[in-house]
């Protein structure tokens, strides 16, 4: 049997995450009600690692021949969460579970969407060995059927962000897949002629527009169009730590400055505010580190499914990666996206590392023949 490749540029940068995951998330709980998530956070990630270990020698490539059992449980999910879910800030993206905590089974989708788009690409891989234009578009339109069930269904929970990172998922595959050119283009055209209608509605019959869509819904379209005119106290706080951690920081435990959700969705901040500028470009290159060592196994991949899992992993994370830190300076809208391995959140944090476990496995299984 060979022996196991270990693939460091994934397994070192996991263990700095892990760090400044546990020292930002201190920082922000610092002076709140809420400092034992640092334990949560510890324990999750002690769970993720395990769990790389355990699977180690075991070969997990079966997992994908159940992609579409993930699919359907993950829609169930989702559709019992409109019913039983627990409502935070107007949204009911959790369940409860007591002794543990909170469980959001989007996160989770994210994954169970990637299978199965990788299980649709087998399929129509033996059922169209020639590809045309009309297959192709049936591959197109089954995948988007298939992204479509857990996006409306997470869209009404609501959580637009994680609709956006769905569709992601799916276009990118899809794309990779090697999707015909005009079909995208096809879609793109038809897409803006509907979005251009849609904007025209909203901002010239707003009072029409929120007795069909909503109150809510018409706020978080309005977040999104005027981010850059409203920054709110969020932004504002966020971007005044930031400036003023010159060049190391103000040190673990020292934000000077209160900023709301500074655990989750703007740990970034609280980050460079600690450790400066010399911490942040340490993470911002293990991050691209992390990322490109992705990327690389994509692109000398020879089995097909493996390509495709890393493919919409490395979508899903690299768009959170890019929408967190540009929210956090203010380049881009304030979505409630996480930076993923960094944020607090045990449901986040163990469905990437699952995503890391299956393609250190995936890796591992191929290299040594299996």
């Amino acid at each position: 049997m060979k022996k196991s490749k270990i693939n460091y540029g994934i397994i070192i940068p996991l263990v700095i995450f892990f760090i400044i995951s546990v020292l930002s998330i201190y920082s922000a709980t610092k002076n709140t009600s809420s400092n034992q998530i640092v334990i949560k956070q510890v324990i999750w990630y002690l769970v993720g690692f395990a769990l790389l270990i355990i699977t180690t020698k075991k070969n997990l490539k079966f997992i994908t021949d159940y992609a579409i059992v993930f699919y359907i449980v993950g829609n169930i999910l989702l559709f019992l969460l409109l019913i039983f879910g627990t409502e935070i800030n107007g949204s009911k993206c959790w369940f409860t579970i007591p002794g543990i905590g909170s469980f959001q089974p989007s996160e989770f989708m994210k994954l169970a969407l990637i299978l199965t788009n990788t299980k649709v690409f087998s399929y129509f891989d033996i059922k169209y060995p020639k590809r045309t234009f009309k297959n192709d578009l049936v591959i197109f339109f089954t995948v988007m059927v298939i992204t479509l069930i857990p996006s409306i269904l997470t869209f009404l929970e609501p959580d637009t962000g994680m609709v956006i990172i769905y569709f992601l998922i799916s276009f990118v595959m899809l794309f990779i897949y090697g999707i015909k050119k005009r079909i995208f283009l096809i879609i793109f055209i038809l897409a803006s002629g509907f979005v251009g209608a849609f904007l025209y509605y909203y901002f010239n019959f707003q009072d029409s527009f929120i007795d069909v869509f909503g109150t809510s819904f018409f706020y978080r379209i309005d977040r999104i169009l005027d981010w850059s005119n409203k920054s709110g106290m969020q932004l504002t706080n966020a971007l005044a730590a930031i400036k003023a951690a010159g060049l190391f920081g103000f040190g673990v435990g020292n934000t000077p400055i209160y900023i709301p959700e500074s655990h989750t969705d703007f740990i970034f901040s609280v980050f460079s505010s600690n450790f400066g500028f010399v911490g942040t470009l340490l993470l911002i290159i293990t991050i691209v580190i992390f990322d490109y060592a992705l990327i690389r196994l994509a692109q000398n991949a020879k089995d097909k499914n493996f390509k495709f899992i890393i493919i919409g992993f490395v979508t899903m994370i690299l768009y959170q990666q890019i929408q967190n830190i540009g929210m956090n300076i203010g380049l881009l809208p304030i979505t409630g996206i996480t930076l993923p391995f960094i944020s607090y959140g045990g449901s986040s944090l163990l469905s990437y590392i699952l995503g890391i476990t299956l393609i250190v496995n995936y890796d591992k299984s191929i290299h040594n023949g299996v």
